[in-house]
């Protein structure tokens, strides 16, 4: 233990000794330390932090610190698990703790605190989802439920009793009910719940209580209950707990304080549906889902049970006006929201009649199948801007407009002047603008100024932004007052050609390109065409932009999914010539060193890092145009041997000189094909040399997949496999996870929402543990297995910690995926359905039940399903394509985002026989939905006494309670 001795000194007046002791079970190597904000615990410095020693006591190692303080002492602190270096390894995430001394204590008296490790899991129903959403309202109620709670005379015999504090956290509970903690003395009511000892409500889901308790009544054993205002009993689920103090010690407690973390309970499940706010079909939309829209989805949702509400990004994508800006994940700006949402007909109300038409005429045009975004999108701003020219000095006077913009102006400036800029150069590329493309703040001041010959178009921007504030802070206020959670998403990049690379070009790596390697999506890989992020740099002031980003946020969604959280420890980074997204590399990652490779005896680096190109080869892919494709791409250096020529040695350069040659038209009809077998041999390399340091390899992924690695010598393919292995699954672990632990925090600290984070694709070893220890929710889909040898996961076997859904925004619906393939419908059928029968070709609505009750019975939190999903319930809603339900096509990276529900929401709202199907599954299941009931019955104990009792729906929990 750390010498105390000079800070002991300092506090022997009014001194007080303090015990801290925590069960924790640690390895070899680790220990743990107290860490907080007084200088004993080292002022938050974990090398000066309070050092602890561990004690093995029956079945368990507890790790005990003694320190003195003076009278009146409070300080925050927490628990930090380290390694010899004090090294953090584990932290406890959430809210410090608070150290008040208890009432009563003077000089020379000794304080107890038995405390147990907080789990980052505990804090989730501290977050807004349940705070301020589905729990809102509860805290007052509680409050005001137990303030006439008193404690007890704790009048004692210093010698023969200690006062007892005891403190637990219970955030699930409804208001109007107590918590007790009742045991095997009189003072806990003899296990009789209703004579207990009532706690008192002391805010954040907190409940304490202090009692005297004879020395000889312990060890004692002891659990704390519900009661409800019926009278109900609810007792906590385990064993249990158990108070002892250490009779033999020299520093006997007057003073306990069993700070015993959460109620023990059933643990809360709830529902959702998702669906893009484009996919949004109503009676009032001008052909695309709108802000304002989102009010009937979350009646529809309350409707049928729901909790939640998911969308994909909202925010601005006018990167190229025109119909590529339909992918949502490519921001122009990581704060502007998309002008596409905006509801016209909401901007005033004194809209002239002939605008009015106007709307009317559209509404009806664009009433289509599928979104038109570029009529759609020329359609609004046309109609807004003459709204704008009627009332725009009346608005931009305005306080709430004025407030608003004072609020936002840090990015709504250099977002307004970046899209004129866009516009006058009829670019986004914002290398192509001149003395412009170079941001500066003096520059932007000259854009946006008063007396710029372009002012309104510049205040036309901020009219729009002001009126989408405006639209969706109006939806997002009536879903918390519905108790329904709004839940955003937050994407992993940015267009290159945005606002935010133009001002923060510092935070990008230009050069290169985001993407993911070949998975479950597509076997080629992914390239998003994002420059990848300078996490050295973002460093520099703690990830502001990144901070910034939630916060902005925080103001519409209380939770968000986090896209590709693997990019937070890992991302797939590819130079920017590439078009596809195979031939990449981890950043970071440990690559393998020139040193290494030739200790294994491997030194032929241009053999392998350059594209291996035989003049069977050339024969095999293009038949008799080989010899045309020859002259035109390639080089002969050696006979048979070839290369590629400068002019198209790279997949950009080829695409561009395919498109261009003048002996196009030799080729024109099969220039797919063409393309294809070309990148196949600028990809056929078994290592990829880093473009920063020659002497830095990577393996290419699936090298074994290559002629190249095929005609190599046995020793070489047996040295690049192991190499292979080693580099993508072992040595970047720890480098991964630390990169994690840097990043990730910071973005859950920023905000109060709930995170979820998809992690889906090559899942690297350390992600779920850090996953866990961050207290972030994964994500399942079944057909998408994160266990090795499954074909299909087994919903009933997901961790508590996650999501479950049938399908997603980047695969096929769950009609579509049934219908697509037969053989895998069959083994689907069998393998989970535990049926030899022929399936249905079709996803019948019976076939969807049974797939989406395993998702609702699941022990996930949240089951989440596509809506496009829940229409399968009822066959009238089947009757379009299933393949026209999908939403993206990964494989495509020009994949029009226009998928449209083909039934209104109003139409919905008024189909109580699905909201009847949907609920039915969700209360059957245990989970929770806006406005549950109690129902009362008669059983017995265990201890063989009829008492009354309650089956109650606590927060979508069945829990057993005792009327006693």
């Amino acid at each position: 233990m750390r010498n105390l001795g000079s800070l002991a000194n300092k506090r022997t007046s009014n001194s007080i000794t303090i015990l801290f002791k925590l069960p924790y079970y640690t390895q070899w190597g680790q220990s743990l330390v107290l860490s907080g904000s007084d200088p004993v615990f080292g002022s938050w410095n974990l090398k000066q932090a309070l050092s602890m020693d561990p004690v093995h006591k029956g079945g368990e190692l507890v790790w005990c610190a003694k320190t003195t303080v003076n009278v009146g002492f409070e300080c925050e602190y927490n628990y930090y698990l380290v390694d010899d270096s004090r090294n953090v390894l584990r932290w406890e995430p959430g809210k410090k703790r608070k150290l008040v001394l208890p009432q009563g204590v003077k000089e020379g008296d000794v304080v107890e605190v038995h405390d147990l490790w907080q789990d980052a899991s505990e804090g989730l129903f501290l977050r807004s989802a349940f705070k301020d959403v589905i729990f809102a309202g509860k805290d007052e109620l509680k409050k005001e439920t137990q303030s006439c709670h008193v404690s007890q005379n704790l009048d004692q015999d210093q010698q023969d009793t200690v006062v007892v504090h005891f403190v637990i956290s219970s955030p699930l509970l409804d208001a109007g009910t107590n918590v007790c903690v009742t045991g095997g003395i009189s003072k806990l009511g003899n296990w009789r719940c209703q004579d207990g000892l009532k706690l008192n409500y002391t805010g954040d889901s907190l409940w304490k209580a202090e009692c005297v308790i004879r020395k000889d009544e312990l060890p004692l054993k002891y659990k704390y209950c519900q009661i409800n205002q019926a009278g109900g009993c609810a007792l906590e689920e385990g064993p249990n707990r158990e108070l002892t103090i250490d009779l033999g010690s020299s520093s006997l407690p007057n003073f306990f304080i069993s700070s015993d973390g959460p109620f023990r309970e059933t643990p809360w499940r709830g529902a959702g549906v998702a669906i893009p706010m484009f996919s949004v079909r109503s009676d009032d939309d001008l052909g695309v889902g709108e802000f304002l829209d989102l009010k009937l989805l979350v009646d529809w949702a309350v409707k049928s049970g729901f909790h939640l509400v998911q969308l994909l990004p909202v925010n601005d994508t006018s990167v190229n006006r025109m119909w590529w800006d339909s992918y949502p994940y490519s921001s122009l700006s990581v704060f502007a929201l998309h002008p596409l949402y905006l509801r016209v007909q909401a901007l005033s109300n004194n809209i002239p009649e002939e605008i009015m038409k106007e709307i009317l005429r559209e509404r009806d045009a664009l009433n289509k199948k599928d979104v038109d975004y570029e009529a759609t999108m020329a359609v609004k701003l046309s109609i807004a801007k003459k709204i704008f020219n009627l009332e725009k000095e009346k608005v931009l006077s305005s306080s709430s407009f004025q407030k608003f913009f004072t609020e936002n102006q840090e990015w709504l400036k250099p977002y307004a002047a970046f899209c004129y800029l866009r516009d006058f150069f009829d670019t986004s590329d914002h290398s192509q603008w001149g003395v412009f493309a170079n941001f500066s703040n003096e520059k932007l001041e000259k854009l946006i100024s008063d007396d710029a010959i372009h002012h309104e178009i510049i205040c036309f921007h901020y009219y729009i932004q002001y009126h989408l504030y405006l639209q969706l802070s109006d939806a997002a206020v009536y879903a918390r007052k519905n108790k329904v959670v709004l839940k955003g998403d937050l994407p992993i990049g940015v267009d290159r050609n945005s606002v935010d690379t133009w001002v923060y070009p510092n935070l990008f790596r230009m050069n290169t390109s985001t993407g993911a390697p070949p998975d479950y999506f597509d076997k080629n890989g992914q390239n998003w065409g994002f420059p990848t992020y300078n996490w050295e740099e973002m460093s520099k002031d703690n990830y502001g932009w990144w901070r910034a980003r939630l916060t902005q946020m925080a103001k519409y969604f209380t939770a968000y999914r986090i896209d590709h959280i693997l990019g937070f420890f890992r991302i797939w980074e590819l130079p920017d010539h590439a078009a596809t997204g195979l031939v990449g590399k981890f950043r970071p990652s440990i690559a393998l060193s020139q040193e290494e490779l030739e200790r294994e005896g491997i030194w032929d680096f241009n053999r392998l890092s350059l594209p291996y190109i035989r003049n069977d080869m050339l024969q095999d892919k293009f038949g008799s145009l080989w010899t045309l494709i020859a002259a035109n791409f390639l080089n002969e250096y050696q006979p048979l041997c070839y290369e590629f020529r400068e002019d198209c040695n790279t997949e950009k350069k080829i695409i561009a000189k395919l498109k261009s040659s003048s002996e196009r038209s030799l080729w024109a009809e099969q220039e797919d094909k063409i393309k294809r077998g070309l990148f196949d041999l600028i990809q056929n390399i078994v290592l990829i040399r880093d473009p920063e340091d020659p002497c830095k390899f990577y393996p290419r992924f699936n090298l074994e997949d290559t002629s190249s690695f095929a005609d190599l010598d046995e020793h070489s393919k047996n040295v690049l496999r192991r190499l292979y292995y080693d580099y993508y699954f072992v040595r970047q672990e720890n480098l991964w996870r630390q990169n994690a632990l840097k990043t990730l925090p910071v973005l859950l600290n920023s905000s109060d929402m709930l995170a979820c984070g998809e992690d889906l694709g090559l899942i690297p070893s350390c992600v779920h543990p850090v996953m866990q220890e961050l207290g972030l929710i994964g994500l399942r889909i079944q057909r998408m297995p994160s266990e090795p040898g499954l074909e299909f996961d087994i919903p009933s076997k997901y961790p508590y910690m996650t999501v479950c859904a049938p399908s997603c925004h980047d695969c096929s619906t769950l009609r579509a995926w049934w219908e697509e393939d037969e053989e895998r419908r069959c083994r689907y059928f069998k393998t989970i359905i535990g049926s030899n029968d022929i399936p249905p070709q079709k996803c019948t609505p019976e076939v969807a039940y049974f797939i989406m009750q395993q998702h609702f019975e699941a022990p996930s939190m949240w089951a989440i399903f596509p809506l496009q999903d829940l229409l399968a319930l009822k066959e009238e809603y089947s009757t379009r394509p299933a393949a026209e339900e999908t939403i993206n096509d990964p494989t495509n990276p020009k994949h029009y985002w226009r998928f449209r529900v083909h039934v209104t929401m109003e139409s919905l709202l008024n189909d109580k026989e699905l909201q009847l199907i949907i609920k039915d599954l969700v209360s059957t299941s245990g989970r929770s939905f806006p406005g549950k009931e109690i129902e009362l019955k008669d059983v017995k104990t265990s201890g063989d006494k009829v008492v009354q009792s309650a089956q109650v729906q606590v927060n979508g929990n069945t829990i057993k309670c005792l009327k006693c």
